[in-house]
């Protein structure tokens, strides 16, 4: 069974445009399944013999009916420039799809940017929309429009052990097809498999030790959804593990995780103010996805609903993921904002257009659904009297559990399992 994915538009619209798409992102989010949607010839680079067989003879693999589809083109890095140079040759659109799951084990080899003729993308797994998890009666391009089409629903059957369980077990699509009494396990024996080099062709993952990555994802973990800074994560490091850990190693040891499609931080927003006060640029820590920080910390949903602080940490990180897939269908980003006044935003959809919208992220509950718009206001008050931004197109809560409905004060409360782009 195969479900839709919003990055096909992309990929379609990229072919159209260019000539050639790379899709990146994760092991098992479902690239190679997507792509071969597109593609009339391809080779995957999946076996020793066929990443040989590549790196002696690059331009061998660029023959084929087109669009013709490369996996894992990263293992023989060189495609890249003998694509290049067959475009610069003879351009035509939607010639080539690249997959890779990381970048080049030697970003050296590959001597081009591509700019101009090929274009990338990022996949994530699968968002409550893909997964037909969410109703989609939401939808955040409806809000840049106005809101003339916010729903009011009671949304009483999605339940925070809904949420609980849809954290833990991520958007892998093998996951997401699995009955949901093994759906756990199957995401565990994903996270059990994400470290295993001891065969693999890439040196620079060979020569990292699987233990010190997954205590490095753990100390992350524990630190999601906040800005700690690295020093604050070294330390947690050193104190929970009793090893030392210096600076260079840690950084090279992120970079191995961030390649790896692993770790995702969010950029911070910073909308030309007009005095004073200093807007913090540190990013919000961050993972593809919520799943692999609970398999690093061996959270279950039991665990999340017994501390409910936590749970708002990884819900908030949850909810990014989706937002960030569906921000950039519409042509967006997304980033957090917070000031040394101490006033911040979870998340700030910015639209290449100008348009913008802020948005809160909390489990739920009237106590929490205040506090989120009234930091909400704050920030527009702000904004739109000390910067050069317009209004934002709308406020909105966006909430574990509970009904979506619009605030006598204009802002937008919503559920994720409501949401769409």
């Amino acid at each position: 069974m195969y479900y839709q994915r919003l990055i096909e538009k992309e990929i379609e619209l990229k072919l159209k445009s260019s000539g050639a798409v790379v899709v990146a992102g994760p092991k098992f989010c479902g690239k190679t399944t997507t792509c071969m949607l597109y593609q009339k010839s391809f080779v995957k680079l999946n076996t020793k013999q066929a990443i040989a067989m590549a790196r002696m003879n690059p331009k061998a693999m660029l023959k084929g009916e087109t669009p013709r589809l490369i996996d894992e083109w990263q293992k023989a890095p060189d495609i890249w420039n003998q694509i290049k140079d067959d475009l610069d040759f003879d351009y035509q659109f939607g010639k080539y799809i690249l997959t890779g799951s990381s970048t080049p084990a030697d970003k050296t080899e590959v001597y081009h940017s591509g700019a101009g003729r090929i274009a990338p993308l990022t996949m994530r797994p699968m968002t409550l929309w893909e997964s037909k998890e969410s109703k989609g009666t939401v939808s955040l391009s409806d809000l840049f429009e106005g809101g003339c089409q916010f729903p009011w629903d009671m949304n009483t059957e999605f339940t925070l052990e809904d949420v609980a369980f849809l954290v833990c077990r991520g958007g892998w699509p093998i996951s997401v097809l699995a009955p949901k009494e093994i759906a756990l396990e199957i995401t565990k024996n994903y996270y059990s498999g994400l470290f295993t080099f001891e065969d693999s062709e890439n040196e620079k993952f060979r020569n990292k030790k699987p233990e010190v990555l997954r205590m490095i994802l753990r100390s992350y973990a524990r630190n999601i959804s906040t800005e700690a800074a690295v020093s604050t994560i070294i330390s947690d490091i050193r104190q929970s593990n009793e090893r030392t850990m210096d600076t260079k190693t840690y950084d090279n040891y992120m970079e191995a995780l961030k390649d790896l499609y692993i770790i995702e931080d969010l950029d911070a927003w910073n909308p030309n103010i007009r005095s004073k006060v200093s807007i913090r640029s540190t990013p919000t820590r961050h993972f593809v996805d919520t799943s692999v920080a609970c398999m690093a910390l061996g959270v279950s949903p039991g665990d999340l609903l017994k501390d409910l602080n936590s749970f708002g940490l990884f819900f908030e990180d949850f909810a990014v993921r989706d937002l960030s897939v569906y921000a950039s269908l519409l042509c967006g980003t997304v980033k957090h904002y917070r000031d040394n006044a101490g006033l911040e935003c979870d998340a700030v959809l910015h639209l290449d257009d100008g348009r913008w919208g802020a948005i809160e992220i909390k489990l739920g509950g009237d106590d929490l659904i205040n506090e989120g718009a009234k930091s909400l206001k704050m920030l527009r008050k702000k904004i739109v009297e000390k910067s050069d931004e317009e209004e934002p197109s709308f406020l909105l809560v966006l909430t574990a559990v509970g009904g979506a409905y619009k605030r006598e004060d204009g802002v937008y409360v919503a559920p994720i399992n409501l949401l769409k782009p």
